[in-house]
């Protein structure tokens, strides 16, 4: 099957980004499923991935302990493990619940102070990385936060890193300007150009009329590409307090214009997928 583009141009999605949005939106809450790999190779021909693409993607999630190889006579299944059950659940949880805009912030902080040896480079550019994907920015070299009530003891822990950090949940002194330190600590230019590109390309694209019906197009394929786009931009949101933001801040619009999509698109994504989709149940590992 040759690869759909009934999509609007974006940036570069990786295959295993497609692949969560698949085993997400359509598998997740089936139950306990495997998927033969030649129904996963059709689908996701259709958000524009090629085959060989989709195999070796199936093969290093595996490898990454994501999915679960099924034999089932001479075809192959793949179900989701309990380490990709739980990112996925996070990943839902953050695409349909939580807003993009953070209107209801308590004006409560949770800072991380950290001081580890200079030879443990590894772990802190874990550490780092770990806390800017979990919505950190650095208020100094050494002393990181994040707007809300985080509880960030078990990634910490999971790094080792319990003894060397010092973790606070704090409000700020009215002579602490909070415009200037959001300013001065998360790249707000970078975060709004993100939100605004999404918005004029998928609202010039319902404009075109490719998106103006549910039955039009290959909703399936808009659906794990609009899905996959839209958890990468929020995923690189520190969702900071509404108030201390441009008035204008674009991730209110691209908000409003995701959900529009992904209203249009559902149910006929989830027919299309229901019909291309060979399943089994997964066995007990």
């Amino acid at each position: 099957m040759d690869s759909r583009t009934d999509f609007p141009e974006g940036p570069q999605l990786r295959p295993q980004s497609l692949m969560f949005a698949f085993f997400g939106g359509h598998v997740l809450e089936e139950g306990p499923l495997c998927v033969y790999s030649g129904s996963v190779i059709e689908v996701l021909a259709r958000a524009g991935v090629g085959e060989q693409a989709v195999r070796s993607t199936l093969t290093r999630m595996v490898n990454r302990g994501l999915l679960r190889r099924q034999r089932e006579g001479r075809r192959m299944y793949f179900g989701l493990t309990p380490q990709a059950t739980e990112i996925l659940w996070n990943g839902k949880k953050r695409l349909w619940d939580t807003g993009a805009v953070n209107d209801d912030w308590d004006g409560t902080w949770t800072l991380l102070g950290f001081s580890l040896p200079e030879s443990w480079q590894r772990q802190r550019h874990d550490l780092r990385s770990r806390l800017a994907w979990s919505g950190f920015g650095p208020l100094y070299s050494g002393l990181w936060i994040a707007p809300g009530d985080f509880d960030v003891s078990a990634l910490v822990s999971e790094l080792g890193l319990a003894a060397h950090v010092k973790i606070f949940h704090a409000t700020a002194d009215d002579a602490t300007d909070i415009g200037l330190m959001i300013r001065d600590t998360w790249d707000l230019d970078g975060v709004g150009a993100r939100y605004a590109d999404f918005h004029k390309r998928w609202t010039d694209w319902l404009g075109s009329g490719s998106g103006s019906g549910s039955g039009s197009g290959d909703p399936l394929g808009t659906r794990l590409r609009l899905t996959s786009e839209w958890l990468r931009i929020i995923r690189t949101d520190p969702r900071l307090p509404a108030r201390h933001l441009p008035a204008a801040w674009p991730a209110r619009s691209a908000h409003d214009t995701f959900h529009r999509i992904a209203e249009q698109t559902e149910a006929p994504a989830c027919r299309m997928a229901a019909r291309l989709m060979e399943t089994t149940p997964l066995r007990p590992s």
